[in-house]
This record gives C-alpha cells, structure tokens and sequence, in this order.
C-alpha cells in the first residue's frame, strides 16, 4: 500500500535533496581548491590536464548518460587506488557531474543523492582525507 505524503512532507524532502546537493557542490569545490589550485563554479572535465584522466572521465560520464551509472560508479572504484590523489580528481568531477543530474533522473536509474554522498566519502576515506568529508556531511 502506497503511503500517501502531504505538501510539507513533501516540501521538507525537496528542501532536504536540495541541501544535500549544495553541500555535495561545496564539498568538492574546496576539495578541488585544497588540493589542485583549481577555484571553479563549475567542475567540468576540461579541467583535467592529463589526457588520459580526461578520456577515462570522458567514459565514466557516458555512462551516466546512458544511464549505466552504477556500471561507472564501480569502474571508478577500480581507477582509484588508495594512494592515487590523480584519480581523486577524476572521481571529484564524476561526482560532481551526477551530482548535477536531477532527482528523476537518478530514481529513473537505480541511483541516489545519497550514493552520490556515500561514493564520495568513500574515495575520500581511501585517499585518508575522511575527515574533509565529515567535515561537510556529518549531519547527512
């Protein structure tokens, strides 16, 4: 049976996302400025240098396109080692790109804002930087 939910309840999970999205942005625009001089509005691939870097994201955001988000969530666990801050970059900006996509289409595909947050807490804890992510997301 479908639980059926007022206009506050409503309002209070819109107001809730769209917080968690901010503080998601945030999140990864410190991140971004901390540890690769890079102060933007707007992560975008073209920020990375290395070619590489920015064809293996160049797939990765493919993916989500096409809806195989899950499939690119897991290949970007693979890419990013323990010590590897490089893929910490690559994986900011595929988060950051979800992150930007709206809630429809993410249920559509079998994914969330809160697995946005908890893949980001997990490439961060990684690389031993957990601490930046408590820093933004510990109420959430």
């Amino acid at each position: 049976m479908a639980k059926i939910i007022g206009k506050a309840e409503r309002r209070m999970i819109v107001f809730e996302q769209d917080y968690v999205m901010r503080l998601i942005k945030e999140m990864v625009r410190v991140i971004l400025k901390l540890l690769f001089n890079i102060d933007t509005e707007s992560p975008t691939v073209d920020l990375l240098e290395n070619k590489e870097e920015k064809e293996t994201l160049e797939k990765l955001l493919d993916m989500v396109d096409t809806g195989k988000i899950n499939e690119a969530k897991n290949r970007l666990y693979d890419l990013t080692g323990d010590t590897d801050v490089n893929s910490l970059e690559v994986a900011l900006l595929f988060y950051s790109y979800l992150n930007d996509k709206t809630d429809d289409f993410l249920e559509t595909n079998d994914f969330s804002r809160d697995e946005i947050k908890s893949g980001l807490e997990n490439v961060l804890d990684r690389l031993g930087l957990s601490s930046i992510a408590k820093m933004f997301l510990e109420d959430f």
